[in-house]
């Protein structure tokens, strides 16, 4: 044994050919906080019209209700950066779980809508949280050879969730006879819809304090021998001083990370920051999450009735899971900048067809009524626009959020950029009630354009960072 407690090298998962089950597991566990994003921010599409109902509230009301767990999400995800720098990775994930299962209770019981909006804020602020320390982490404990994978687990597991919430939204409407219908403890199903919650937070909770803190966040509070240990359980002992040198050299000075790190000449921010905030609010802009959030009330309002859309809501959630595998498998052999041009690329596609086809079909009492052609045509480019997001959009930004800036400024960055997301994902989400009663026509036309845009902002602004290790990040912020 050394001095500095080493023991004879190893085979490190650094290398091209070693398995990688320990950061994989790892990893694993802290993307079920991604879980319980999805599962959060889906599962109000199933309660959408009982609560209407329930509460008497209007369009603009509802939006709210739906779009108050994203303001608790881009608060969440401004506060993530502090905590994890201050308290660790670690702590912010047993946060995160604490806070999903008291807004599942909340919202589960919630006697009057303010209670609700109250419960989806608690939510939105697990979300934030998640959606911060899930990419950060991950991308501080993986090789750059498989960190795209890796990474992609985060996408994998929001997916996951939204796949999650829509099968136990269309399960219990199926066992009561209809969502407004008493299912179990004199509860309808809808209120069961949220408290389901309640399970996967407590498992999330529980595994939290089975993995190890990040090694990053331990070099830069001074943990050297601690860091040690854990590097050393993740990529074996060869090179391990060479790469604790490397991480100490990138986090450079003894004072704590700041928001001011992320302070640069383009409008006040780091151009980095800037990317990662456009790839962020792009990200939301292309509509994917009304698709998620209301993608029943959209089906029933366009002819098919609750069960169907139940039905095809799952339906489009098992594509989005389906084809995020596909981007696991592919992100670390193409890159990430191909995925997501051929990705904006389908978007724009689907969407103008989209836009097209209710542009174009007849207007009853202020409600589009598609034809025998146009609601087929309809339901195809809905899941193409799903396959074209999910293999690209969906887990490309997380992964490049996670792996882009250098270490020094990483949870503060990320913090940033994911508050712009959840900013992003509030606007859409709130003003589709809106444009869907104005013109979906014009909604879908609207995402359409941003799709066409994120083309642009690709191809000129983003960088590529497949295998490049994480120590080797600085470069872009010159």
């Amino acid at each position: 044994m050394s001095e500095h407690g080493a023991v004879a090298d190893e085979p490190s998962i650094y290398d091209e050919g070693s398995t990688a089950h320990v950061p994989l597991r790892i990893a694993a566990v802290a993307a079920l906080g991604g879980l319980l994003f999805g599962y959060d921010s889906s599962v109000i599409n199933g309660a959408n019209d009982s609560i209407a109902k329930r509460f008497h509230v209007d369009s603009v009301s509802l939006g709210f209700a739906v779009a108050s767990a994203l303001l608790g999400a881009a608060v969440g995800a401004m506060l993530a950066g502090r905590i994890a720098d201050r308290f660790g990775r670690l702590t912010t994930m047993k946060v995160a779980a604490v806070l999903f299962l008291i807004s599942a209770i909340v919202t589960g019981f919630a006697p009057a809508l303010w209670v609700v909006v109250l419960g989806r804020i608690l939510g939105g602020l697990g979300v934030g949280l998640a959606s911060v320390i899930a990419p950060a982490y991950i991308a501080e404990i993986s090789p750059a050879h498989v960190r795209g994978r890796l990474g992609s687990l985060q996408q994998l597991a929001i997916v996951t969730g939204i796949f999650l919430a829509f099968l136990v939204n269309y399960t219990l409407q199926k066992i009561a006879g209809s969502a407004d219908a008493v299912l179990w403890l004199g509860q309808p199903a809808w209120r069961w819809m949220f408290l389901m919650m309640a399970i996967p937070a407590v498992v999330y909770g529980v595994l939290a304090f089975t993995i190890p803190e990040s090694p990053r966040f331990l070099i830069s509070q001074g943990r050297i021998d601690q860091a040690r240990r854990v590097l050393g359980g993740l990529l074996g002992t060869r090179g391990l001083d060479v790469k604790i040198v490397q991480i100490r050299q990138t986090l450079k000075s003894e004072r704590k990370p700041s928001i001011r790190d992320l302070k640069g000449p383009a409008f006040g921010l780091a151009p980095i920051v800037w990317v990662g905030i456009l790839l962020s609010v792009f990200q939301q802009f292309v509509g994917i999450n009304v698709i998620f959030y209301y993608s029943n009330i959209l089906w029933q309002a366009v002819g098919f009735d609750q069960s169907q859309a139940f039905l095809i809501s799952l339906i489009s959630s098992i594509i989005n899971v389906l084809t995020t595998l596909i981007a696991i498998a592919t992100i670390d052999k193409f890159g990430r900048k191909p995925l997501l041009l051929v990705g904006s690329a389908g978007m724009t596609i689907s969407l103008a067809v989209m836009a097209f086809v209710f542009a174009t079909a007849p207007v009853v009492n202020g409600t589009p009524h598609l034809n025998s052609w146009q609601g087929p045509v309809a339901l195809i480019a809905a899941n193409l626009f799903v396959i074209a997001f999910g293999m690209s959009w969906g887990p490309v930004v997380w992964v490049l959020l996670g792996e882009t800036f250098p270490n020094r400024i990483r949870a503060s960055a990320l913090s940033v950029a994911a508050a712009a997301q959840w900013v992003a994902n509030w606007i859409i989400t709130e003003t589709f009630p809106s444009l869907r009663d104005l013109s979906l026509g014009l909604a879908y036309g609207l995402y359409a354009g941003f799709a066409l845009l994120s083309f642009v902002f690709v191809k000129r602004w983003v960088r590529e960072t497949n295998g490049v290790e994480l120590e080797d990040m600085h470069h872009t912020v010159d």
